[in-house]
């Protein structure tokens, strides 16, 4: 099943339904519409930056394959490579622009279509109170019982120096 991970905008001064239709969810897997059509795709989700780079990479190559005399038979299979990988790549890149624009990652979902996630994802939401909880990650400076350790406490090998009797 695909795995989506949600995003919420900032928020703005409106009401809580219209601050939901603006979550954005994000498939993470290989997507074929940007291995095939590279810079529509892009446009398509406005990744203007991107689409830059992906420009200036293509016309630089280009330019280097051109100057080594092997422009005509490589050029193509660096064309390729570089769409296979923005295809590999489409998801990050899109949860990056996302970042960019202030949205917060709210987690992941799982769902047969992007339906059954978002009926998922809300359902959840709304249970938890308008905003899902994530449980805090532990602290790596505290032992994993959450209680404070003994002074008597024996580090690696060797015991505290006023431990022994």
């Amino acid at each position: 099943m695909p795995v989506y991970t949600v995003h919420e905008p900032p928020r703005r001064d409106d009401e809580i339904v219209a601050h939901t239709a603006r979550f954005q969810f994000v498939r993470d897997g290989f997507h074929w519409w940007a291995l095939l059509l590279t810079p529509f795709w892009m446009l398509r989700y406005r990744m203007w930056l991107e689409l830059i780079v992906y420009l200036g990479l293509i016309a630089g190559i280009t330019y280097g394959l051109d100057r080594l005399g092997v422009g005509d038979s490589a050029g193509p299979w660096v064309a390729l490579l570089l769409s296979l990988l923005v295809g590999l790549e489409a998801s990050s890149l899109r949860r990056w622009k996302l970042a960019r624009r202030g949205f917060e990652n709210l987690g992941v979902v799982i769902g047969e279509d992007l339906d059954i996630a978002e009926r998922r994802f809300f359902d959840g939401w709304v249970m938890q109170g308008r905003r899902p909880v994530a449980p805090a990650a532990p602290s790596p400076f505290e032992p994993p019982g959450g209680e404070p350790r003994a002074a008597t406490d024996i580090v690696g090998l060797f015991p505290q120096p006023e431990a022994r009797a």
